[in-house]
């Protein structure tokens, strides 16, 4: 196991160096000017100003020229400085970066919650009205557009049924609470702020839902289906002839084996929760690192557009490294074969 971890550690750097590669490149070759967002649309027209901004900002520099610096910087820690925010990159990201954390952590909770709930009942109801029902849900989590479904859901929770409350993280007429580790949930129970972390709570509800109802079609489906193929195995009907209840049959002996397929799942949906967050984070005026992609996107902030990129890489990378891990532990007989 060490000498997998090791090796994956290994590859990491050079996948990550093509990401970053391919990503510069199609930054580079995007239509627009980003001197806009730097100097403004009416400094465009004084040559000086132009020129200065070029040279300040390497935009006079050959496209080979300007990805070597980036790479050298890269390698010492240094994302740039964004041209939007005039902030290293590093540090917007690292400012941003729990809010999207806690709303995907809450999203994987939500979707493999439900897809664990719906899988089960799918397998153990096959082909009767349950099955289908279940399943009937689980697709319309799969199939509903993300952003469609976040203005749905604003619209009925928020607007016709006031149940819960809209866009933002916190109510902005509540005491705004210092971060300290960026978890607003975390941060209102660090002051002893009770009504805040309520607050905070509510405001996570809906797009957690949103953004984790799209994992939820996805798990219910694995569970399903591993699930029905572990109910036909031998161990299966030895069990059931010793005299074990249905449920301990089920959660003692069938679930435990279905689930290990469903741990590769689980360990894509959350990488792509990471980076597939910014619909729902540009809905929701969530501040995390998906709003602050459409923003760096709409100014052609290329050093922000490249950061954004490398943490969605990075965080891709880890979580299949972790999925491995898991997926080994879980199951001895692929040790040998991950080795």
């Amino acid at each position: 196991m060490l000498e997998v971890v090791l090796r994956r550690l290994f590859v990491m750097p050079f996948l990550l160096l093509g990401i970053v590669t391919a990503t510069f490149i199609l930054a580079q070759f995007t239509k627009g000017n980003p001197l806009v967002s730097i100097i403004g649309a009416k400094a465009l027209t004084n040559p000086e100003v132009v020129a200065a901004a070029k040279k300040r900002w390497g935009l006079d520099r050959s496209i080979p020229e300007r990805y070597v610096i980036y790479v050298k910087n890269l390698a010492r820690g240094d994302l740039g400085v964004s041209f939007r925010t005039k902030q290293p990159v590093l540090a917007d990201l690292a400012q941003r970066l729990p809010a999207t954390l806690e709303l995907v952590i809450c999203a994987m909770i939500v979707g493999a919650a439900s897809g664990l709930l719906l899988g089960v009942i799918s397998a153990q109801f096959h082909d009767r009205a349950a099955d289908h029902a279940a399943r009937f849900i689980a697709l319309l989590g799969s199939c509903l557009p993300i952003y469609w479904l976040g203005l749905l859901v604003l619209f009925l929770f928020t607007v016709q049924l006031p149940w819960l409350p809209g866009p933002g993280r916190l109510d902005l007429r509540a005491e705004q609470i210092e971060p300290v580790t960026g978890f607003m949930l975390v941060d209102t129970l660090l002051v002893d702020s009770w009504n805040a972390f309520v607050d905070a709570a509510l405001h996570l509800v809906l797009p957690a839902l949103v953004l984790g109802w799209s994992v939820t079609g996805i798990v219910s489906r694995m569970v399903r289906a591993s699930l029905l193929d572990v109910m036909k195995q031998d161990f299966i009907t030895m069990a059931r002839a010793k005299g074990a209840s249905a449920t301990r049959v089920l959660v003692h002996h069938a679930l435990r084996n279905a689930l290990i397929p469903a741990l590769t799942i689980l360990g894509f949906t959350f990488a792509y929760l990471i980076t597939g967050s910014v619909l729902v984070e540009a809905i929701f005026s969530w501040p995390g690192i998906g709003s602050y992609a459409v923003e760096a996107a709409r100014a052609l902030d290329y050093p922000a557009i490249t950061g954004v990129t490398i943490i969605g890489g990075l965080g891709f990378l880890i979580a299949n490294l972790l999925t491995d891990i898991a997926y080994a532990a879980a199951d001895p007989r692929m040790r040998g074969a991950a080795a």
